[in-house]
């Protein structure tokens, strides 16, 4: 399993997809949502958000519920 790349914690599936929808489709190392939020100066909430969004509008990166 991928970790965080700023705070070593374990990245979900959807938080490599996350990495990859907003750094970089090719990233082969990942951010936890809350290095991310941190990242984009954003909350963790709004990312979650977009995660869904993004699952609704059927991105392969992020599988379905």
């Amino acid at each position: 399993m991928a970790e965080c790349k700023q705070c070593g914690r374990l990245v979900t599936g959807d938080e490599i997809g996350l990495t990859k929808k907003l750094v970089n489709r090719g990233a082969e190392e990942f951010m936890c949502i809350d290095c991310l939020a941190a990242y984009f100066r954003v909350t963790p909430d709004l990312l979650r958000e977009k995660i869904e969004q993004y699952r609704r509008m059927g991105c392969t990166l992020f599988a379905s519920k």
